[in-house]
């Protein structure tokens, strides 16, 4: 089958990617930069078949992006391109609705001129429920507190009207926080476990109280693809387990795993504008329909990452671990 994928080089694009290609299917990725450093990328030692193409396209280049899509004629394509950062959205929140709003109205208007798409998955966030009351299911009752999550659920709404006006075969997809092997150094999983592994002090938003649960990126790779073939056009899917942790006690789990004592380790620092308390994302919906369930814990999820970071400890401690943002 062929597949583009739009945000190739992200940290959940790339791993996607990599699932698609140990299958064997036609991939077409697509990203602003040039392709991500060996270290962050884990379909290297796949990339040298015939199945895979990159084009270096920013996916706001509306022109160059039409071009690509009728080239490669996809039947599926499937988006991880956007603006993420929640905190760093207050300072240029006009770049987050170019990316993220702009952006996706433009690709929309380029799917509906191709003749062979199947479908769309529209990559998103429970970022744009706000904090949740409890296990919520799938609905587009938003509530966003910060510049990204109005600018996600502005998008989805977009494109949700371009599916019940003109048929646009969209599905949307909601995942906890995601994690694994590769993550960018400024996420809190791999962020903690270097900074355990090379004696650095942690500094932990508001004390780490807010609740998620987190997923692996090998779990939500099978579940996206099994919404772009299966998933029906209009819905959404929760993919996401059902266990919470506070951010506290991941990094406490973190700490365990490399023999660090968490006092020490870790400095309390003021929580970002907006951050919502918790998602509780109900995911009885992909179990059901398409027979997905998670089956990494976050144990076993945890130690992989931490086998990455050991591997890769000298090249990984000469990066950055904070974000810098490119309009």
């Amino acid at each position: 089958m062929r597949f583009v994928v739009l945000g190739s080089n992200s940290f959940s694009g790339s791993h996607f990617v990599r699932h698609l290609l140990e299958q064997e299917h036609t991939v077409l990725g697509l990203s602003r930069s040039t392709e991500i450093e060996e270290v962050f990328n884990p379909y290297r030692s796949l990339s040298t078949t015939n199945n895979w193409t990159f084009n270096r396209i920013d996916a706001n280049n509306s022109g160059a992006l039409r071009q690509a899509l009728h080239r490669f004629s996809p039947k599926y394509i499937v988006n991880f391109a956007a603006q993420s950062m929640v905190g760093q959205s207050w300072m240029n929140p006009e770049d987050w609705y170019d990316t993220n709003v702009v952006g996706v109205s433009h690709l929309a208007k380029a799917l509906k001129e191709l003749p062979n798409l199947q479908r769309y998955v529209h990559v998103t966030t429970p970022e744009v429920y706000g904090s949740t009351n409890g296990w919520i299911k799938e609905s587009f009752d938003f509530h966003p507190s910060t510049p990204y999550a109005v600018s996600r659920a502005a998008g989805d709404w977009h494109l949700k009207c371009m599916f019940e006006e003109f048929g646009l075969p969209v599905v949307f997809t909601r995942a906890a926080n995601v994690y694994g092997p590769g993550q960018q150094l400024y996420r809190i999983v791999p962020r903690a476990i270097l900074s355990a592994l090379l004696g650095r002090k942690l500094p932990l938003d508001g004390g780490g109280l807010s609740t998620r649960s987190f997923i692996h990126i090998d779990d939500v790779a099978r579940a996206t693809q099994m919404i772009a073939e299966n998933g029906r056009d209009g819905e959404t899917y929760h993919i996401s387990t059902d266990r919470l942790v506070t951010i506290r006690g991941l990094v406490e789990q973190i700490c365990e795993l490399t023999g660090v004592p968490f006092e020490s380790f870790v400095e309390v620092v003021g929580d970002r504008p907006g951050k919502d308390t918790t998602y509780q994302l109900d995911s009885s919906k992909i179990h059901h329909e398409l027979g997905w369930n998670p089956e990494i814990s976050l144990e076993g999820g945890l130690l992989d990452t931490l086998d990455w970071a050991r591997v890769n400890l000298d090249e990984l401690s000469k990066l950055p671990v904070t974000y810098s943002h490119k309009k």
